[in-house]
């Protein structure tokens, strides 16, 4: 079974209920980039009327995990994922719809590649920048992701 938004979707609702309550939805997967959107509302904001920091990490993690997941899953390999660190910086208080984009697929081919050849677990980082309707920077968001084959 490929992955695909509305499969990642259903498993938010499932798996994840908070990310899904909250509004997270995957729009875009391919090869090379995952886009999840999430807009500002009653049940996300913060005391600031802005979005709550936490639901944008949700989002920008999202993202980047769709990418790992997917490659994963191609590479019909067993192998285990996990985020061992993230950095994020806030630039703009987000409020409306803010779309969170990775363009880091390839970081994924390349750590997993490594990991398979070796059978050593691989550590990577991958980016999310989210932007609002404007094209505003509203935060970005660096995971360190850890895979190892099981």
């Amino acid at each position: 079974m490929k992955l695909s938004p509305k499969k990642l979707n259903s498993f938010l609702m499932f798996k994840l209920p908070s990310a899904w309550l909250s509004g997270v939805r995957v729009k875009h997967l391919d090869q090379t980039e995952c886009q999840v959107k999430v807009k500002h509302s009653w049940i996300n904001q913060n005391p600031f009327n802005s979005m709550y920091f936490a639901v944008q990490a949700m989002a920008a993690e999202l993202s980047t995990g769709a990418l790992v997941m997917s490659k994963i899953q191609q590479s019909n390999k067993k192998v285990s994922m996990l985020v061992a660190q993230n950095k994020s910086v806030f630039s703009k208080k987000a409020t409306g719809k803010i779309s969170f984009t990775c363009y880091d697929g390839n970081v994924v081919n390349e750590a997993l590649t490594r990991a398979i050849a070796t059978g050593e677990g691989q550590t990577f980082w991958m980016k999310s920048i989210g932007i609002n309707e404007k094209g505003e920077d509203v935060s970005t968001f660096e995971f360190e992701w850890s895979i190892k084959l099981k």
